[in-house]
């Protein structure tokens, strides 16, 4: 196992974050999933440069993105979607794409539950095989009940990972799973084999260290399984406006350029603009708390 972080919580160049991981232990990234915002010809030499691989890349199925979809041109730009991703991924010469089926922050239904899954099996055996022509594989997550309706426990990913493809995998997400899961422990077993990614953030959603999560035994239970794979740093930190704060310096003031749909997305997952600084300590805090449990 080895760390690994997202880089869409934060506005910043991909060099900061490069800079900021490869001090900290971490070995690679997986990529906001926006096409045209980290291109392959700016990522390649930087991750070069500083010695941080591809690990793959998540998407971000908001807007119009989802495969769910009623409508049928919708859910063929959403399948087109996913699939330029795999195809960055395929040129940084990473390993997984983390996919949520659905849009996020949707949680009403737009067809009976066997049209919904039949709509999105086919469409992400559509990515599916496309995905194993660039040697990417697939890894399905699901979310917390508040931010989608459609995939929300281990079992069901399992299970749609299943109905897409032998090799199709699971990604599990802890801060999801301590939400969901009755035994996320169990959960992990469960899924065992099918494990291509894993997320960590705790359960307040702030850095691995911050909160309530038992991660030695989290850590002693993926290698229970055999898993080899990233825990991919996900921590997107409620921001705290009140007088009781333990982070005057939480807030960016002087923020750097970012589209009004990322900010939205940002927004929407109950964070803000954050501090280079504030940002930088969610990241020495997880890595004191997960290199010596990965390097036991």
């Amino acid at each position: 196992m080895h760390l690994s972080t997202h880089n869409w919580m934060r506005a910043e160049p991909l060099e900061v974050t490069l800079k900021r991981i490869k001090r900290l232990g971490f070995e690679s990234i997986e990529i906001s999933g926006e096409p045209t915002q980290f291109p392959t010809k700016e990522c390649r030499p930087l991750l070069k440069q500083y010695g941080i691989r591809c690990w793959g890349a998540v998407t971000l199925t908001l807007g119009e993105r989802n495969l769910a979809a009623k409508d049928e041109a919708q859910r063929a730009k959403s399948v087109d979607y996913v699939k330029s991703i795999v195809t960055r991924v395929k040129e940084l010469e990473g390993t997984e794409i983390t996919i949520v089926p659905a849009t996020v922050g949707k949680i009403s239904a737009e067809g009976t539950p066997e049209e919904e899954w039949k709509w999105v099996v086919d469409g992400l055996q559509e990515v599916y095989a496309y995905a194993k022509s660039c040697g990417v594989v697939m890894a399905l997550e699901p979310l917390n009940r508040f931010e989608t309706y459609f995939l929300n426990r281990g079992d069901q990913a399992l299970a749609l990972a299943e109905a897409v493809g032998p090799e199709c995998g699971v990604c599990l997400d802890v801060f999801h799973m301590n939400i969901e899961e009755v035994d996320m422990f169990e959960t992990i077993r469960k899924v065992g084999k099918r494990l291509r990614d894993f997320h960590v953030a705790e359960n307040n959603r702030l850095a691995p260290g911050m909160g309530r999560i038992d991660w030695a035994k989290t850590v002693a239970t993926l290698k229970e399984i055999g898993y080899t794979g990233a825990l991919t740093m996900e921590a997107v930190a409620p921001v705290d406006r009140t007088p009781a704060t333990p982070w005057p310096n939480q807030v960016e003031l002087n923020p750097v350029d970012i589209s009004a749909e990322q900010l939205k997305f940002i927004q929407d997952h109950g964070s803000s603009l954050l501090s280079e600084e504030f940002y930088t300590m969610l990241y020495e805090t997880a890595s004191r708390t997960l290199l010596p449990l990965v390097r036991r």
